[in-house]
């Protein structure tokens, strides 16, 4: 050992036997009770933290169960001699934490577990590591802590037993020990948090990034579930439910039932009053040997990237379609930009949101349709250049099918406002049609002067395998009708729509599905032989 090692362990032993003492001069928490804590398995932090004094002894390391059983030989006559049974129980995980507020740990196959004694900042260095693995940049992280019901059990039953003993002395009634103070995972989060931000360099609080810590102690929960009223009702009901032919083996497969096991064990704990409760449990609880298992998890909150794109080919759907195992389209809208995006963004998935959608046959053009890009978990959140480079590749690209404008990084409340305007929304069309007959000027003008004029819009033949049959109203809000050049059956219809509006079956009319259309106005055949969406009416992502 270092000279500074040395003299920082020397100062920790001056600071825990300083704790001690200012205890034991204050008779609180009296040390006769302490022994007793300590002979049933219960870890010094949580001894503390039991009689509130936790936040004191939290971040001295030399306050371990061993320096305790010497100070409690100098100054507990039940103690001195090293007869007292307590003095072995650092071989064993604390029957209320099972080690987690006084880890060590070693891996096991990507799992951690914990036993005896040893330094917070493990874990956190095995955190950090863990992140630098996984590639993620960050600039802060929230921390959420999942512990296993069986904490809150063992340590209701060590309270209702230390009342049993020691209900009628004056320090138990004062309320300090029966009444819940510092929780094991507030007591956690007081030890990791200062670890962890000087581990990754960053602080603690309100972020998009995530990291999960979630304890499990399989056996000692399924234990505890067995004991529960009505648990074995609940068993015979589920597996009655499965059949005879489907029926689980005898031994019911409780590993595949854990989540649920600790949410059953919470929300019956809670019902089970005091008196029901000594007469389920043992009290104290057993000592507990097995430590907890801990299973890192980070996640970072989705980000969005947004902006307008335009579809210049007839070939390119809007996402990946495919029919009997065959590819429609040489590619997608969604496939192109995602591509693109994740390459930069390294997420684990992704979701294409955008406001409406067009035929594969049909182009985008004008200023585009807004989109978003939800990228999720990403392990480093684009810079205004990269966002910039990802437009510029995508723009680029020898194909030419998809174009993106205004790409940016945005709020995820975008997403619902887009959802709101899509009903609202007015959409601009150019299509060219033909007619069995030519037009003469007042047809056109016919067309011309229609301002707001409702349609009604059956659920059109050939989208009624995939959507519901529905009357559908909406409004068209204006037309323009020009002659083609050099022909006298093909017109360049303009019009803007209520968004929703089935343009091809508008023209066509859809076996009279579509009432009024351009072919019923008209009093001819119409078909729609091109078409092309030339504005989104809408002021997002402008």
């Amino acid at each position: 050992m270092t000279a500074t090692n040395a003299a920082t362990a020397a100062a920790s032993d001056a600071e825990a036997r300083s704790i001690l003492e200012r205890a034991a001069a204050a008779s609180f928490p009296p040390l006769h009770a302490v022994h007793h804590l300590l002979s049933v398995g219960v870890c010094v932090r949580c001894i503390f933290r039991m009689f509130g004094a936790f936040s004191h002894a939290c971040s001295c390391a030399s306050l371990t169960v061993s320096f305790f059983h010497s100070f409690l030989e100098e100054h507990d006559d039940s103690a001195k001699g090293g007869s007292c049974s307590c003095l072995s129980t650092d071989e064993a995980c604390c029957s209320i934490c099972f080690g987690i507020l006084l880890p060590t740990c070693h891996k096991d196959e990507g799992v951690v577990l914990f036993d005896d004694i040893s330094r917070i900042d493990i874990i956190t260095s095995m955190v950090s590591q863990a992140i630098q693995r996984e590639g993620y940049q960050i600039d802060g992280f929230s921390l959420e802590i999942s512990l296993p019901a069986v904490v809150a059990a063992n340590e209701r039953a060590i309270r209702l037993y230390m009342k049993e003993k020691y209900g009628s002395e004056n320090w138990f009634k004062d309320e300090i020990f029966s009444q819940q103070t510092m929780s094991v995972k507030e007591g956690l989060r007081l030890l990791i948090v200062p670890s962890l931000e000087k581990q990754l360099g960053v602080k603690h609080g309100d972020n998009s990034f995530r990291i999960r810590l979630t304890y499990t102690h399989d056996d000692a929960s399924l234990k505890l579930k067995r004991l529960l009223p009505n648990d074995s009702n609940r068993k015979r009901k589920a597996e009655s439910r499965e059949g005879n032919d489907t029926r689980r083996n005898s031994t019911y497969d409780d590993k595949q039932t854990l989540s649920e096991t600790d949410s059953f064990i919470h929300k019956s704990l809670e019902g089970i009053q005091d008196q029901e409760f000594c007469s389920l449990f043992e009290l104290p609880p057993e000592k507990v040997s097995k430590p907890c298992h801990l299973v890192m998890t980070f996640l970072r909150s989705p980000i969005y990237i947004g902006g307008r794109y335009l579809k210049l080919s007839r070939n390119v759907s809007q996402s990946c379609w495919i029919i009997d195992d065959e590819r429609m389209g040489e590619a997608s809208v969604e496939e192109i930009i995602k591509e693109s995006v994740c390459a930069i963004s390294r997420g684990d998935g992704y979701k294409f949101h955008a406001a409406g959608r067009e035929d594969i046959d049909v182009r985008m053009l004008g200023s585009g349709r807004p989109f978003l890009i939800e990228v999720l978990n990403v392990r480093s959140i684009p810079s205004a250049i990269e966002i910039q480079q990802i437009s510029d590749k995508i723009n680029s690209s020898e194909k030419k099918h998809v174009r993106i404008r205004n790409l940016k990084l945005v709020d995820n409340e975008i997403w619902a406002m887009m959802r709101e305007g899509e009903a609202e929304k007015q959409k601009q069309y150019a299509a060219l049609i033909w007619t069995s007959s030519p037009l003469t000027d007042d047809d056109l003008q016919k067309i011309s002067v229609i301002k707001d004029m409702e349609i009604v819009q059956n659920t059109p033949v050939r989208v009624l395998h995939r959507r519901s049959p529905l009357e559908r109203k909406r409004i068209i809000h204006w037309m323009e009708i020009e002659k083609v050049e050099g022909s006298s059956n093909y017109y360049l219809l303009h019009l803007c729509t209520q968004a929703g509006t089935y343009i091809k079956e508008f023209v066509h009319g859809d076996l009279g599905r579509t009432n009024p259309s351009i072919g019923s106005m008209l009093r001819c055949r119409a078909e729609i032989l091109q078409l092309d969406v030339t504005d989104v009416k809408m002021d997002l992502l402008q």
